[in-house]
Order: C-alpha cells, then sequence, then structure tokens
C-alpha cells in the first residue's frame, strides 16, 4: 500500500500543478494581454513600466521548473503502470514541446522585440505585427497547457483506477 501512496501523491501533486500553469495561462491570457496588446507600441512601453515589481516573467519560468521536475517524477514512477504510462508520458511531451520549445523558439525572440528593443529599435508597424504575431501564437500556448493539464489528470485517474480493486469503493 505505502510503495503505492508515493506515486498517487505525486501524480496527483503534478496534476494540480499542471492544472494552476494553464490557469496562470489562460488569466494571463484572458486578464493581462488585454491591456499588454490594446494599443501597440504605447501599450508595450505600459507595461513594461507596470511590470517593474513582478511579472509573468517572475511567475512562469519558476513555475515552468516545478511542472517539468513533477511531470518527470511522474512518469519515472507511474512507468510500470500500463494504463498510466502514455498518458504522462503524452503530458511530458506535450509540456517540453508545446510549452518549452515553442515559447524559447517563438516568444522569446518576439518578448526581445517588443519589451527589451521596443520603438528605439523598431518601427511601431513591425512592434504590431510582432505583437498579433505573439498573441496568435499564444492561443497555440494556451492550448497546449491544456492538452498538458488533461493528459496529466488523466493518467491520475488511470493510476488511481488501476490501483483500487474492481468491485471496491474507491
Amino acid at each position: 500500500m505505502r510503495t503505492r501512496a508515493i506515486p498517487l501523491a505525486v501524480s496527483a501533486a503534478y496534476t494540480w500543478i499542471a492544472m494552476v500553469a494553464f490557469g496562470g495561462i489562460a488569466v494571463e491570457t484572458i486578464v493581462i494581454y488585454p491591456n499588454v496588446f490594446h494599443d501597440v507600441p504605447a501599450s508595450l512601453a505600459e507595461s513594461v513600466e507596470f511590470f517593474t515589481v513582478t511579472g509573468p516573467a517572475d511567475f512562469f519560468p519558476p513555475m515552468g521548473l516545478v511542472t517539468a521536475i513533477a511531470a518527470a517524477a511522474t512518469v519515472v514512477l507511474l512507468w510500470r503502470v500500463r494504463q498510466a504510462r502514455w498518458w504522462v508520458t503524452a503530458s511530458l511531451g506535450t509540456l517540453a514541446t508545446g510549452e518549452w520549445l515553442f515559447s524559447m523558439l517563438y516568444f522569446w525572440p518576439r518578448n526581445d522585440i517588443m519589451f527589451e528593443e521596443g520603438i528605439a529599435v523598431h518601427t511601431a508597424e513591425f512592434l504590431r505585427q510582432t505583437a498579433n504575431e505573439f498573441e496568435t501564437g499564444h492561443w497555440f500556448r494556451l492550448g497546449m497547457s491544456a492538452v498538458t493539464a488533461t493528459l496529466a489528470f488523466i493518467g491520475f485517474l488511470r493510476y488511481h483506477r488501476g490501483r483500487v480493486p474492481t468491485g471496491s469503493p474507491a
């Protein structure tokens, strides 16, 4: 019984973390981004000024690291459970490709253009185009985060159901 408690707890924690990360990205999409991108390039400059104490860049990198550690631990701990193995492995895969790799290749250069270089280096039209690309790509990232959280949850359920004997109350 104890040998199954740790994988269950780690899997539950990973599922919770993945859902919180998805919620954070959803809030960023619905609450923050309309303000950041409402009047580019002026709104970009206002955003830089507003986020001087703390901002998304202070939350998402540590959250991503915690999510990655929890995902990897869950994959290792649930690997022997066929019903859950591929669900949690797929969640790690969507996390790695849809959120990290895509962020590094797509968002990081655009963040530099919009928030580091800004109007001092680029035209207003180029900044508007970059902001539009960023917002469009962000919907993909939000979707991948939803997929990651969903796959983690399914893996958790599969593991939990696999450990409860048939006919027993859960």
